[in-house]
């Protein structure tokens, strides 16, 4: 293919995917809630992945603690797992690359705080542990993955799997989520930053 082809069918690839999460949004909705409960309750949110999904992970974050902000309201509490990288090193290092998450949260979970995991494949095995250790502490556990949606989507109390096998396209879809929900968050009051 040329440069040309390579382009339109990527682009209409993703809006194909688009089209098709517009035929699924009830679990949009219950994260949205879900998120919305917590801010409202001030407990505290997690995000985890790894690789692109780490940095959607720090980007979702930033969007909690500073776009999705309205006036009068209480403001997140939002964490990334994979942005402290001497103690993400420690735990692989000490134990194992697949304790790097559930280590970090033994530390500061505490029952009905939120665990979002992100994994393109759904089978991350750091990220499967993380929300299985969210779900011993009673934790709300929430999945953005793709493909088939992996062990981790069996396990999540709410998922969201993007009906994608390509991994820069689902890479891509969990971004534009967590876009839409911050966007939803900023529609619940008069924001507190304009863009």
């Amino acid at each position: 293919m040329n440069e040309n082809q390579i382009m339109n069918t990527y682009l209409d690839s993703q809006i194909d995917c688009i089209n098709k999460i517009k035929d699924s949004q009830e679990n949009l909705k219950k994260i949205f809630e879900a998120l919305l409960k917590a801010r409202n309750q001030r407990r505290k949110i997690f995000v985890m992945g790894n690789g692109g999904s780490a940095s959607t992970a720090t980007h979702f974050v930033a969007d909690l603690l500073k776009t999705s902000l309205t006036k009068n309201t209480n403001k997140f509490k939002a964490f990334s797992l994979s942005d402290n990288i001497p103690v993400i090193l420690a735990w692989a290092n000490d134990t194992s690359y697949d304790k790097i998450f559930t280590g970090q949260l033994e530390s500061v979970l505490d029952k009905n705080d939120i665990v979002i995991g992100i994994s393109g494949s759904g089978n991350s095995q750091n990220v499967l542990n993380g929300i299985k250790f969210a779900n011993k502490m009673k934790a709300t556990t929430i999945s953005l993955t793709g493909q088939k949606g992996g062990k981790i989507s069996k396990i999540s109390k709410i998922n969201f799997t993007i009906p994608s096998n390509d991994m820069l396209t689902i890479e891509t879809m969990h971004l534009m989520i967590c876009h839409l929900i911050t966007t939803m968050l900023r529609n619940t009051g008069k924001p507190v930053f304009k863009y």
